[in-house]
């Protein structure tokens, strides 16, 4: 079969997503010693590969310590990309990487120039592992005291690199089924440290190479960069001044001052694609509910281990819609000018990807007697990677899994790359149409 790039990437999460949920449905992946129902653990698998976190299941109480390596497998995997693990292996054999073969890993890890390919690959690699390594250093120290030195070095591990894949999957269930992160709501150096890994990782690859390159000089950075790192710093700002004056009263009552600052910056954090929580999501508010939603729907940057719609594509909306009503015919950004096609490409984006939640949760909510605020969360949370939940996940029935399953895998693989998937190969019709003008807003 021929195959182009995007469906070869597309084809290779089904069969890792495959892959993993026959190894999760076998005995020795539970703890109980019993079969887990296929569905279930494709579940399992397609939240683990797509780095989201939705579970049906508390990892710690029903997955054995072969399912958590196997959740932990799909973690990397999924999080740095799969082309790229193939291809480091294929380096390691001394197997000559070819010209199509570049071209698949440039596509699949959002590479701009394929000369750069091998070289910003192995970056990749090597970065994701010390970063990790680092994580998991510093979270040891916190978790070998209470858990003891081999289970906390493994549980430091798997959530270094849980994090920095912003997956939001975790081992905590020791301390009370779903607690997530709760346990350590007070201890700044776990929080601290977890929300740093979620955000390198979701920063993008294109964006360490360049910060690599030229360190702190920000008047050398490529324009990505500067959009990349500018939107993510107002964003982190505005929300963690939102949570600490919106939960005060609600899901950060009792709490103090530094703690109150402390966990806004994690759910500033974490709200965006990771889905590690301090907090009860039951127990937000309206408004902070609200901004939970805002920043799942935006997610992380492209390139990157996050999900959602993207930074780069909030801001290119939003300055689109501001020179229209200013009447200009180009968008300017630090002395650059963006492209008609990166324009076009945002708007329909946006357009695609409102429409599919909208006919998402209209599917569920035919299928489940739930309110439309508790669907709105969920599905927002699987298209955008999150993986947070209010609790209801677990209640869905067969319909709504299988949906919520292929939201995950959506906002994962990414909508643009599906749609060319679909479309294929077909050439579009050189023929020109007669323009005609039309009554717009």
């Amino acid at each position: 079969m021929k195959l182009t790039n995007t469906r070869i990437i597309i084809l290779a999460f089904f069969a890792l997503i495959v892959t993993g949920a026959v190894l999760l449905t076998l005995p020795v992946s539970s703890r109980s010693g019993s079969w887990t129902p296929p569905l279930d653990a494709l579940f399992t698998a397609a939240s683990a590969t797509c780095v989201t976190g939705m579970l049906l299941f508390d990892t710690y109480t029903h997955w054995s310590l072969f399912g958590q390596l196997v959740i932990l497998f799909l973690l990397q995997v999924g999080g740095i990309g799969f082309m790229s693990i193939v291809t480091m292996f294929s380096m390691l054999l001394k197997r000559k990487i070819g010209l199509s073969e570049r071209q698949l890993i440039m596509q699949s890890s959002g590479i701009f120039n394929l000369s750069d390919v091998i070289q910003l690959l192995k970056k990749i690699v090597i970065g994701a592992l010390l970063f990790e390594g680092i994580g998991a250093v510093i979270l040891s120290f916190r978790f070998c005291p209470g858990m003891g030195l081999l289970p906390g070095i493994y549980n430091a591990v798997f959530h270094s690199v849980s994090a920095f894949c912003n997956a939001g999957i975790d081992l905590m269930g020791r301390y009370g089924q779903f607690s997530s992160l709760s346990a350590f709501a007070d201890d700044p150096v776990v929080c601290l440290t977890v929300a740093a890994l979620i955000v390198i990782g979701g920063l993008g690859f294109l964006v360490w190479n360049d910060v690599y390159l030229h360190r702190w000089r920000f008047r050398k950075y490529a324009l990505h960069t500067k959009i990349v790192l500018t939107v993510t710093a107002v964003l982190l700002s505005v929300s963690v001044l939102g949570f600490f004056l919106l939960e005060g009263g609600y899901s950060m009552r009792g709490m103090t001052a530094p703690a109150r600052w402390l966990n806004a910056l994690f759910q500033s954090v974490t709200s965006r694609t990771a889905g590690f929580s301090t907090l009860d999501m039951a127990e937000l508010s309206e408004p902070g509910r609200l901004l939970t939603m805002l920043l799942m729907f935006i997610g992380g940057n492209p390139g990157s281990t996050a999900g959602g719609l993207k930074t780069t594509t909030l801001l290119v909306i939003v300055l689109s819609a501001m020179t229209l009503t200013r009447r200009r015919q180009h968008i300017p950004l630090f002395y650059r000018r963006l492209t008609d096609d990166d324009v076009r490409n945002a708007n329909a984006l946006f357009a695609v990807y409102t429409g599919v939640i909208l006919a998402a949760v209209f599917l569920i909510s035919l299928a489940e007697p739930l309110s439309l605020r508790e669907i709105v969360f969920e599905v927002i949370s699987a298209i955008g990677t999150v993986g947070f939940s209010t609790g209801v996940t677990p209640q869905f029935g067969l319909f709504a899994r299988v949906v919520i399953i292929a939201l995950m895998f959506v906002g994962r693989v990414g909508l643009i790359t599906l749609v060319m998937a679909l479309h294929g190969n077909r050439r579009e019709n050189a023929r020109e149409r007669v323009p005609e003008k039309i009554l717009i807003g």
